[in-house]
């Protein structure tokens, strides 16, 4: 074990979540994984337990204040908590932005913004009084470039940074670091369906609208879901003592600031 830490993974039933579950677990964490329904995570535990790992299953709506608090006092409850990522999200609309709802818009922003507001917001003080930890925030290349008709994904993920630069001030002086990780164009179901989203709203087909990811990367591909989720682990380990702050790339070279 690392030290009988605990670490907490939101939205660990697919994906990118599952794959840093698993990073997590195999540098040694227990992992507690969450969804809004809990027999999704079923596999992401199966994949742990089957290479050696701990991984718990818990219920988490990040939108619900008092869903996130019920979730945190129970991870609490099994060791120390000494890692948490807020990666629970969705994509949001694809659209102009005369075109979108407020209901969408508020959607999107509940989940990717206020998702991590919460979830790091129940953690903070167990972090603080145990005198050390990191909080990861799984943002995106989208919330430092344009991307056609996703003004509130860009818009929450944006505000993921600035929440992380702001709380790794305020949680410094206490041994707690505070960091995001953006990844790119990542392969899988959720880019798949952006692609095509992505070709309808700009009148191209699928082909060339997954070029114009592919093309502006200079290794010319899609990110896989382990390489971000090596990207959380390290920041994660004591080889990251010194990071705070920072929202680290994961985009095969799209986005180099």
């Amino acid at each position: 074990m690392n030290g009988g830490r605990v670490a907490v993974v939101t939205g660990g039933n697919r994906g990118i979540g599952r794959a840093i579950a698993g990073a997590l677990a195999d540098d040694g964490f227990a992992v507690v994984v969450t969804a809004r329904d809990p027999a999704t995570l079923a596999d992401t535990v199966a994949e742990i337990e089957k290479a050696g790992g701990t991984a718990v299953p818990l219920a988490c709506d990040v939108r619900d204040e008092a869903s996130v608090a019920a979730m945190a006092a129970e991870a609490a409850g099994l060791g120390p908590v000494h890692t948490v990522v807020a990666n629970a999200g969705i994509a949001g609309p694809t659209a102009p932005l005369h075109e979108i709802g407020l209901d969408a818009w508020r959607d999107c922003l509940a989940t990717d913004l206020d998702g991590v507001f919460l979830t790091f917001r129940a953690f903070v003080p167990g972090l603080v009084e145990r005198g050390e930890g990191s909080l990861i925030a799984v943002s995106s290349m989208t919330g430092k470039r344009p991307l056609h008709g996703r003004t509130p994904y860009a818009a929450a993920k944006m505000g993921v940074i600035g929440l992380v630069r702001t709380l790794a001030v305020e949680l410094g002086p206490h041994n707690v670091r505070v960091n995001a990780v953006c990844p790119g164009a990542v392969a899988g179901p959720r880019i798949d369906d952006v692609i095509r989203k992505q070709a309808t709203a700009r009148g191209v087909s699928e082909e060339e609208a997954l070029r114009a990811f592919t093309e502006a990367s200079p290794l010319g591909r899609l990110v896989e879901p382990v390489e971000v989720a090596r990207a959380c682990a390290f920041l994660a380990s004591d080889g990251a003592a010194a990071i705070t702050g920072e929202d680290l790339n994961a985009t095969a070279g799209v986005v180099m600031y």
